[in-house]
């Protein structure tokens, strides 16, 4: 190894270059502070980038999947369809940082392999894994909830001969799967969307389900110019309902309980919501995750459609859940329980015949060997938290992020943007946040607004230490499980909950009481000069 070379003194060092990392560093670029960016892809996009899977679509309507802050982007740029695609996503991304002239701010194919906070010289120590170490007043980490792929620990993985891919990390390079025999392993939002696109082009797919998915028809469809150009007119009205909406974008939930109709009416109302896709289904009653009465509502119509779909009755039964509808991330699909009528298309249910090992040519079960050309892994991210374990993060005294959350277990925030003993940290969309419930870009711009807001206004005054007191992260953590122990959301093993990553216990690291209560709480911390932060 070489010896480390030392860069020196930016005010603000940015890791990401997603949505969260571009707007972080155009907002402290804005307010005079010297910022570097840093991303390990070669260009920007963050998971944006990485996530090239055949299929892969934005969940939120693109209308409201963007920067809003800037009239100027907001109508440069034109949507091309209801839900756009990665490419398309990757494509206003790369035009928001050509815009803003941002792409000489940041350095690419730069990976951060551990960080350290400088008791002494009260500053952060950033190393990268080609041995440079940077240093910086301020260390932002804008990497995303869902940055860091999950492949789960398969024995055999490295004797397999053929191509294995996994959905968040998919090569550049176009994958052909004419004439392959392919496996998927998976069946969460990035299997269901890859799922039918494979299908159609391979000889043969097998997917290998261990919990079947509540998906709702995305419904998608290609905007016509004149909604286009009333959109663009109408940004500032938008904007507005994009900040005053639970999710961060205007479909927002029926203030009814699924109870207080008859049961004809609820099918009307899941009909209706059916047919237009998208958000529009999970918001059709205001208790569908908190009651369990209400949700078994919902939960019953989407089984009931899987099994009016599916033409094996085996195969229906095998594809329907079990658990609380939508206590899940809820997925939209294009195509996908009609995919299982297709006769290339097989699924295992590893519940009942597991995974042993990956041999040379394809997957051993317990009872079968499947060989297999390529085989992908749609088996998601090690959320929330997973993207700041992996960059090794020290603060006060050595401790590690991981050992002071104990692997995730017991996280702990401030609005999730800080934590106790990791001075001058900020996280964007960090645990504790809304984060993952709500339209991102709208999360991402209060929190960039709020940590840029916090930081000048200690450097106003003669301060360039900021802190968060250990009282406030306990209160403010206490509270976010109080409310999320009224919901169905802990009752449910879910990546949001981190059950999906191995010998991990539970926890829900998510405040879900909606955006515009969290903007509320934000606003009222700020009017009390950043209540429960200290600087010094």
């Amino acid at each position: 190894m070489s010896e480390q070379t030392h860069q020196t003194d930016y005010d603000v060092l940015v890791v990401g270059a997603g949505f969260s990392g571009l707007y972080a560093v155009y907002r402290f670029r804005e307010a005079g502070l010297t910022v570097q960016g840093f991303e390990r892809a070669e260009d920007v996009g963050g998971v944006w980038h990485w996530n090239r899977y055949p299929g892969a679509k934005c969940d939120s309507e693109s209308i409201y999947y963007n920067f809003t802050f800037s009239e100027d982007i907001y109508r440069k740029w034109t949507w091309s369809s209801r839900f756009a695609s990665q490419k398309e996503i990757l494509c206003y991304l790369h035009f928001v940082a050509e815009e803003l002239d941002l792409k000489k701010h940041f350095q690419f194919q730069r990976e951060v392999v551990s960080a350290f906070y400088d008791d002494e010289n009260e500053l952060w120590k950033v190393h990268f894994s080609d041995d440079v170490t940077v240093t910086a007043k301020y260390f932002i980490a804008a990497t995303g909830c869902l940055s860091k792929a999950n492949v789960p620990p398969i024995s055999g993985i490295d004797q397999f001969e053929g191509e294995w891919y996994h959905t968040g990390d998919w090569p550049v390079d176009e994958v052909d799967f004419k004439d392959q025999d392919v496996a998927v392993i998976g069946t969460g939002s990035s299997g269901v969307q890859a799922i039918p696109v494979i299908a159609k082009e391979a000889k043969s797919l097998t997917v290998f389900q261990r919990t079947p998915q509540y998906a709702v028809p995305a419904n998608n469809y290609v905007y016509e110019h004149d909604y286009i150009d009333s959109v663009k007119k109408d940004r500032s009205s938008i904007r507005e309902l994009m900040y005053s909406t639970r999710l961060g974008m205007p479909t927002d939930r029926r203030e009814v309980s699924a109870l207080d109709e008859t049961k004809e009416q609820r099918e009307i109302i899941y009909e209706h919501a059916w047919n237009k896709g998208g958000f529009v289904f999970p918001t059709a009653y205001n208790d569908l995750l908190i009651s369990e009465e209400s949700n078994a509502t919902a939960a019953n119509f989407i089984r009931n459609k899987i099994r009016s779909t599916v033409q094996n009755e085996d195969v229906a039964e095998q594809l329907c859940p079990e658990y609380y509808y939508a206590a899940k991330r809820p997925i939209f699909d294009s195509g996908y329980y009609e995919t299982f009528n297709q006769p290339n298309v097989s699924l295992v249910d590893v519940k009942q015949e597991p995974i042993e090992v990956l041999t040379k040519t394809g997957i051993q079960t317990t009872k079968t060997l499947y060989d297999f050309d390529k085989i992908v892994f749609a088996t998601g991210y090690d959320g929330i938290t997973g993207s700041l374990f992996k960059m090794n993060i020290h603060g006060r005294s050595g401790q590690s992020l991981q050992e002071h959350w104990q692997n995730g277990e017991t996280v702990q925030t401030y609005l999730g943007v800080a934590t106790d003993d990791f001075p001058n940290f900020f996280m964007i969309t960090g645990p504790q946040s809304p984060s993952v419930l709500m339209n991102m870009p709208v999360a991402i711009e209060q929190h960039v607004d709020f940590i840029t807001d916090l930081i000048m206004n200690a450097r106003e005054k003669g301060s360039t230490n900021v802190e968060v007191v250990q009282a406030a992260v306990s209160n403010w953590s206490n509270e976010c499980k109080t409310i999320a122990d009224y919901t169905l959301y802990v009752k449910t093993d879910s990546w949001y909950t981190g059950t999906n990553i191995e010998n991990r216990t539970s926890r829900f690291p998510i405040f879900v009481a909606g955006f515009p209560i969290f903007k509320q709480i934000c606003d009222q911390v700020i009017q009390n000069d950043f209540e429960g932060f200290v600087m010094s």
